[in-house]
């Protein structure tokens, strides 16, 4: 096991201190134990990786000994307690070594491959673009070394993740295989003493699919993304046939140049509102499936669990989409076509003599329409800031999904009275509905007021007490008032916690 010392004291007492192969790390007599030193890493390579690894590991208590091939040059970029030396006496210090060196440079350790017998060789190598070689850097390592036990692991750690050397939580992951499972562990165990948050990806093979996340662009992202642009394309096409075509075919007045800015701030909220309907309809199903199944230990369809993963991102989407309709409609009196029509209506009331063109019904439904668009937009921006890793942190479950659940399904209550207040009357207008279709705001409204309307089915006691039941553990089937064991991937994803950020 690798003992953890801190940076600033040092153990006074006789201690065990195994290292990898049973070798003890320091000076000790034949008994079975040893004066306790700080283990002892190296680090092959002295380039940014290396030098954010090193403190990281410094700060936990750990002996460093770096090896370069220019060891005098590259010593003046590392603390000076730190050994900086060539890669034989480096290897030749540490049963642990990490490899922060690029693929093509591996030529470098043939020459050492009698150094690295038996001892963890840890590859954190990355490529510049997915699956570059036929084969892993960690499987190419293992066939050039086949009598070290090669561990990939740490790649996906940027150097300036690397730099927050004494974080106070460990919430980046760090991906772990090897076809050792001792190394597995002992690499693990590593990993949690640097603060880190260690995932066994098994055998060696799963090398390549580690390698390949540092260079995936936005994987999570990907289906949000897609749903997003799908509904932007549909209401930016459907506003565009309304309200460019219509009036341009039956009156032959051309009002393209609303595209840029009233299109757009129409198309913006329509797809907000619906992504944010679209996280909590992720929820009402999986609870749906649990009161049909009677239980919660059946495995989510495929398309479910993904979407249940996808309610962050979608979140998110919404959030930024919601942020730049309002900057937007700030916007909207800027523009020359606004004054200029607001110019003919004044000139409009002068020449038919109308004094007050006031309008209270109108009045009214203007400020509710814009505070409770304020409101909504506060609670988005709530759920947001919950979304950052150093925040939620500080929060307990139950203020967590107390944020995430119920501000949200109210959030998404009061963007829904935000839609209802700025179509008003229109929906029973005769003249609203061109070319049959209704107007964009009753479109955009139909799934939020479908998911709220399932919230008021699930809140019924009748479905809540049973759905609690069964969110308990407490199946309805053949297994009534049993406690069972979550399997598969329905373990990891809970509906009951309906996170959107």
């Amino acid at each position: 096991m690798f003992l953890t010392a801190s940076s600033s004291q040092h153990v006074n007492h006789a201690q065990a201190c195994f290292l990898p192969n049973g070798i003890k790390n320091g000076v000790g007599d034949t008994g079975t134990t040893c004066v306790s030193t700080q283990p002892t890493v190296a680090i092959l390579g002295s380039g940014d990786f290396s030098k954010s690894l090193t403190i990281r590991l410094l700060c936990r208590g750990f002996h460093v000994v770096v090896g370069s091939r220019h060891p005098k040059l590259a010593a003046q970029s590392f603390p000076h307690v730190v050994d900086v030396t060539h890669h034989e006496d480096a290897v030749g210090k540490a049963s642990v070594v990490f490899l922060a060196i690029r693929r093509e440079h591996y030529a470098v350790l043939w020459d050492l491959k009698h150094l690295l017998e038996g001892k963890y060789l840890v590859d954190v190598s990355n490529n510049r673009r997915v699956n570059q070689y036929p084969e892993s850097n960690a499987e190419y390592l293992a066939s050039l070394l086949p009598n070290s036990i090669v561990v990939k692991g740490f790649n996906v750690i940027s150097a300036w993740a690397m730099q927050q050397s004494c974080p106070k939580d460990a919430s980046t992951q760090v991906f772990i295989c090897s076809d050792s499972v001792e190394a597995r562990r002992q690499i693990m165990e590593l990993a949690r003493q640097l603060n880190f948050q260690p995932v066994d990806m098994g055998a060696l093979s799963s090398s390549r699919d580690i390698e390949n996340m540092p260079i995936q662009l936005f994987p999570g992202w990907r289906g949000p993304v897609l749903a997003a642009v799908a509904l932007s394309i549909f209401f930016f096409a459907y506003s565009f046939v309304r309200d460019i075509i219509h009036p341009y075919v039956k009156y032959k007045q051309s009002d393209f140049y609303k595209i840029p800015i009233e299109i757009v701030n129409r198309t913006l909220p329509t797809v907000a509102i619906t992504l944010l309907a679209l996280v909590y309809l992720a929820g009402q199903l999986a609870a749906a499936h649990q009161l049909y199944y009677g239980t919660k230990y059946r495995h989510f369809p495929h398309w479910l669990e993904g979407w249940l993963q996808s309610r962050k991102q979608m979140g998110l989407l919404s959030f930024f989409l919601a942020a730049v309709h309002v900057l937007y409609s700030l916007c909207l009196p800027m523009r020359r076509s606004e004054r200029y029509l607001l110019l003919n209506t004044a000139y409009q009331q002068v020449h038919a003599n109308v004094e007050n063109a006031w309008n209270e019904e109108e009045v009214w439904r203007v400020e509710m329409y814009v505070s409770f668009g304020i409101m909504s937009l506060g609670l988005l921006s709530l759920l947001a800031i919950t979304s950052i890793p150093s925040v939620y942190s500080m929060l307990n479950w139950r203020e967590f999904s107390f944020i995430q659940s119920t501000l949200g399904y109210i959030a998404l209550l009061i963007a829904t009275f935000h839609g209802l207040l700025f179509g008003w009357k229109r929906a029973f207008e005769e003249e609203a509905y061109r070319f049959y279709l209704p107007p964009s705001f009753v479109v955009a409204l139909a799934l939020p007021v479908i998911v709220i309307l399932g919230k008021v089915v699930i809140l019924l006691p009748c479905v809540a007490c049973k759905l609690h039941r069964i969110r308990r553990g407490m199946d309805s089937c053949q297994y009534r008032c049993q406690r069972l064991e979550p399997v598969g991937s329905a373990a990891h994803v809970s509906p009951e916690r309906v996170t959107i950020m």
